[in-house]
């Protein structure tokens, strides 16, 4: 099983996740959405799925594809310290750049 990172190393995996954001879809829609083949968007969603950063909901013949916040916010936690690493540095530079003569 790939870690999530891994997966989401992937471009086209990212802009699965980004509609996945705004609401569950079916494969049909991120297939045409993405521009992509549906064997092609399968195996994208099924990579994303091994890797439980989104879950499949059945509907009859239909598969809703639905994003899962836990993973992503596992991924967040881990960056918390960088973006405070960042943040700090930003508040430096602006506190440099407002000292600085017009």
């Amino acid at each position: 099983m790939l870690a999530p990172f891994d997966v989401l190393a992937e471009p086209t995996r990212r802009r699965i996740l980004d509609l996945l954001l705004e609401r569950p879809r079916l494969v049909g829609e991120i297939t045409e959405q993405l521009g992509l083949s549906q064997p092609g968007t399968s195996k994208h969603l099924r990579v994303l799925r091994e890797a439980g950063l989104v879950r499949v909901r059945r509907d009859a013949q239909r598969r809703w594809y639905e994003l899962r916040p836990e993973p992503l916010a596992e991924i967040d936690q881990w960056l918390a310290p960088y973006r405070r690493l960042w943040a700090g540095r930003l508040d430096a530079l602006e506190r440099h750049l407002d000292s600085m003569p017009d």
